[in-house]
């Protein structure tokens, strides 16, 4: 078992990391956007300029999500500045932290290094959380809760910059100080002795239960296939933990939905109904499973589950069946709170309105003069107290829903919330498990007694943002070496000498937590140093009474990873029939990452566009393009090289010669009768992500999908094009290494696969990519990509 050394190697490690994640994401949010340009500030996704305000409405304070206590900016691309109203490609989402301020301009930032013009760009700044985006607008709900952001006098023209999000971290290391005085210090007298126990199995100090066979599920659904039976069974019959592992289009979400069901209707193995609290690391992944829970029938007595969704209105899907089971729609809408908030919310609503109107020079009888001094100060003292009443009154609505509801959605991060304080679940299910932080997951796991995961460790990790400043120090440190060797002349020992040394200072601050306590050897952090130089052994078969905590790596090593290499395969259940893929498409994956195992089903082994009925061609473009299920163009000789789009390294890339390789295959596509909604275009870049844009979309509109392998995780089309970039004469692939991000890139495709790339740049990648170079030099319709 975990030894007390361990788990304080563990939670130090963890705890390190996160401080460096912290700094990362503050560094981007706070260098970046004062180092950059303004342009590749945009092109990284972390901007949008060149806005104007389209409206400023009130929004009410004080409700149960935490709402943002001010008003909602709406804001737009103005046809004075922009022909095409649509938003370039960012990264903007809904929930996320982002500042509103003076549109900065070349001029404008050299000016803004100045005190004085520092000092005017921020008196024109407000910050807020993006409340709703589309393509064409995006909604700021902006605090005025703090005297600083009252007056609301934002410029004419502007733009929005994405923020650091402190209170994730915050509650994050909350997490970890609660966790170590649990199982450090004195016993904790508010937890059951279930969760404590699912605690000291999470960290190896107890053995697992061993499981208590269940002879006969009755399944709601039998459709399910043998291996998603198998692992709900698995689930029900686990005592503290059980992982799911669902590889692309295995119906993961299916499976959930059917254990969920399970865990809350009484049965011979189940006697009583259960509580369940269901995260997920997206917020898009919660609000999936509780769609599919609101369009299940009801029940035998005629009642449907009682669900109900915590989040701050701005991060849930803004779809009718979602936001009427949010918690703040329950609560104005419930027996107990109508007469409250009818009256209530409508006269603070007009005092609001009344008042701010008044602070800001609007209202009547302003004659637009602001008040100033005590008075103005006894107006924001009434608009505080109100808020207040507001929120005391609803508390014990609140209270009351929460208790009714069989089942509680919310992510990780927002299951810290106010909302959930003393509130105990039976079961807690964590969807898209590989993708979350552990730490994260940690929040919501003090508040149940039983854990299920759910994800699939083959595709992409959580984002690490300081494992990207790592990488970049060891290329800045292979460039010293590079330039030493490839210099004029040969190096002399004391050169090499002095930048060895140099080198080793570097990493000397690092080298504790960076090199330290693989997540493959086990080995302790105090003996990292030493054991850098060995070679690493082969894993040893870990049974109950020999379980090791190891601290992590990295960030990227999850809970769901973390208790794999733990207690073993006996610790999961892998769903092994895919829906999605043509059988062609699934073969490469299978055997690489899924041993083998991930099988088509017979729906789906043979499909092709062909078969859809909206396409038609003639024989031959039957052949070539509706009848083929993998196309890989190679432009390997072609010198289609890849540019840098931006400053630096800080840069992202591009190809345009592929983009015009794209574009004539998707022309391909809809001419034999493939709908642009049929099809996604997929790039590891961002900036061949812009360049894709300004291509397609002018054509094809917003119904053409073009992203990047991120923001496509969990998607899916009839068919796929990839872009790789990557061509240059040093052989440099960059992140395509990654065979995670592969993964998940060809995994979207159903019926068709497009690979455009330079195989003579992409095969000197690792051994992954030249396998798979390979598998498609057998298997796909090869092209030589020569432009006509």
């Amino acid at each position: 078992m975990a030894r007390e050394a361990q788990i304080s190697e563990f939670l130090a490690r963890q705890r390190i990391l996160l401080k460096k994640e912290r700094d990362a994401e503050i560094e981007r949010s706070s260098l970046l956007l004062s180092n950059c340009s303004p342009k590749l500030l945009e092109q990284k996704g972390l901007s949008l300029a060149g806005l104007g305000i389209s409206s400023v409405n009130i929004g009410l304070g004080g409700k149960t999500a935490d709402v943002t206590e001010g008003r909602l900016v709406e804001l737009e691309r103005p046809t004075a500045y922009h022909v095409n109203p649509t938003f370039p490609p960012h990264t903007f989402r809904p929930g996320d932290l982002a500042r509103i301020e003076a549109n900065i301009s070349a001029s404008i930032a050299k000016k803004g290094k100045s005190k004085a013009g520092s000092e005017e760009i921020k008196a024109s700044q407000s910050e807020g959380v993006v409340y709703k985006i589309s393509d064409t607008r995006i909604v700021m709900a902006v605090d005025s809760s703090d005297t600083s952001s009252e007056d609301l006098d934002l410029p004419e023209r502007c733009r929005i910059v994405k923020l650091a999000n402190s209170v994730t971290y915050d509650r994050m290391e909350k997490a970890l100080d609660r966790l170590e005085r649990r199982v450090t210090g004195p016993k904790d007298e508010k937890a059951s002795s279930e969760s404590i126990r699912l605690t000291q199995v999470l960290l190896g100090l107890t053995p697992r239960t061993p499981r208590q066979p269940i002879a006969d599920v009755q399944f709601f659904d039998e459709s399910l296939n043998s291996s998603q039976k198998e692992a709900i069974k698995f689930c029900l019959e686990s005592p503290e933990v059980a992982c799911i592992h669902g590889p692309p289009g295995t119906g993961k979400t299916h499976t959930l939905i059917e254990l969920i069901r399970q865990l809350t209707t009484v049965s011979p193995s189940n006697p009583k109904p259960l509580k369940i609290l269901v995260c997920g690391a997206s917020n898009l992944s919660v609000d999936n499973i509780l769609e599919r829970l609101l369009a299940l029938p009801t029940g035998t007595k005629g009642q449907k589950l009682k669900v109900t969704r915590i989040g701050h209105p701005a991060r849930v899907m803004a779809r009718e069946g979602i936001l009427e089971s949010t918690l703040e729609v329950k609560a104005m809408r419930s027996d107990e709170a109508s007469g409250i908030y009818a009256e209530l919310a409508k006269d603070v609503k007009n005092e609001l309105e009344e008042t701010l109107g008044v602070l800001s020079g609007k209202g009547k009888g302003a004659k637009g003069k602001r008040p100033k001094g005590a008075e103005r100060k006894k107006l924001w003292d009434e608009v505080k107290a109100l808020r207040k009443e507001y929120r005391q009154r609803e508390g014990g609505v609140v209270k009351s829903i929460l208790s009714e509801s069989q089942i509680v959605l919310a992510t990780c991060h927002s299951a810290g919330g106010r909302q959930l304080w003393n509130h105990d679940f039976d079961v807690l299910i964590i969807d898209e498990a590989t993708q979350a932080l552990e730490a994260a997951c940690w929040i919501p796991i003090f508040m149940a007694k039983k854990l299920i995961l759910a994800g699939d460790p083959m595709q992409l990790p959580p984002t690490i943002l300081s494992n990207n400043n790592e990488k970049k120090r060891k290329a800045k440190d292979d460039t010293l070496k590079s330039s030493l060797v490839k210099g004029g002349k040969a190096p002399t020992t004391a050169k090499l000498k002095s930048a060895t040394k140099k080198q080793a200072e570097e990493k000397k601050s690092d080298s504790e937590s960076d090199s330290s306590a693989s997540s493959d050897s086990g080995i302790p952090l105090t003996e990292a140093t030493a054991a850098l130089s060995l070679k690493p052994t082969t894993p040893q078969r870990v049974t109950s009474n020999s379980v090791v905590l190891t601290p992590p790596r990295t960030l990227e090593t999850t809970l769901f990873d973390r208790l794999e290499k733990m207690y073993g395969s006996s610790i999961k259940r892998m769903l092994t029939i895919q829906y999605r893929m043509h059988e062609q498409i699934c073969t490469f994956p299978s055997k690489t990452l899924y041993a083998s195992k991930l099988s088509s089903h017979t729906s789906v082994a043979g499909h092709l566009l062909q078969d859809l009925p909206n396409t038609q061609a003639d024989a031959e473009d039957t052949r070539e393009v509706l009848g083929t299920p993998v196309v890989f163009f190679d432009t390997a000789g072609c010198e289609y090289y890849e540019r840098l789009d931006g400053d630096g390294d800080e840069g992202s890339r591009c190809n345009e010669n592929e983009a015009t390789v794209v574009k004539n295959w998707v022309e391909k596509l809809v001419e034999v009768g493939v709908t642009p909604d049929q099809i996604a275009v997929i790039t590891p870049y961002q900036a061949q992500v812009t360049l894709l844009s300004s291509l397609l979309r002018p054509k094809y509109g917003m119904d053409l999908e073009i992203g990047s392998v991120d923001g496509m995780q969990g998607r899916e089309k009839e068919a796929v094009i990839i872009s790789l970039v990557r061509s240059n004469e040093t052989r440099e692939v960059g992140f395509l290494k990654e065979k995670r991000r592969l993964n998940v890139a060809m995994t979207r495709a159903k019926r068709h696969l497009c690979v455009v790339g330079d195989s003579s740049t992409v095969c000197h990648g690792g051994s992954y990519l030249k396998k798979w170079l390979a598998w498609l030099e057998a298997n796909a319709e090869v092209k030589y990509a020569g432009l006509e």
